[in-house]
C-alpha cells in the first residue's frame, strides 16, 4: 500500500456541475484542505457534492456557500474521504474566474 501526497488546482469558469478530484478504483483519497479563490470583484456562490460511487447517490456536502470580491476561503474543517472511484464535484452560480486548490492524500 503505497501513500503519496498530492495538489489538484482547479480553474472554474462555467455553472455546469463539474469534477473536480475523483478517485480511481484502485485508490481512496483523504482530502485535508479544499481553498477557493474568487478572483473577480463578483460575489458568485458555491455548492460542493460528493458521488458515492457504491451508492450510486450524490449527497451536498456544501449548500450555496457566498464568496466574497477578491478572496481565498478554505472550505473544510476537517478531513473529507473519496473511496474508489467517488468524485468530488462544484457547481458554481456564475462564469466568473473561480480556482479551488486541494491537497490529499492518495492511498493505493
Amino acid at each position: 500500500m503505497a501513500n503519496t501526497y498530492r495538489f489538484t488546482g482547479k480553474a472554474l469558469a462555467t455553472t455546469a456541475e463539474t469534477a473536480l478530484l475523483t478517485a480511481s478504483s484502485t485508490e481512496t483519497l483523504i482530502i485535508k484542505s479544499i481553498r477557493v479563490t474568487n478572483n473577480t470583484a463578483n460575489t458568485p456562490t458555491l455548492s460542493l457534492d460528493v458521488l458515492d460511487s457504491s451508492a450510486s447517490t450524490e449527497f451536498t456536502i456544501l449548500k450555496t456557500q457566498s464568496l466574497s470580491a477578491n478572496t481565498t476561503v478554505e472550505l473544510l474543517t476537517l478531513p473529507l474521504v473519496l473511496e474508489k472511484s467517488d468524485s468530488l464535484k462544484a457547481t458554481v452560480s456564475a462564469t466568473d474566474s473561480i480556482h479551488f486548490g486541494i491537497t490529499h492524500l492518495n492511498i493505493t
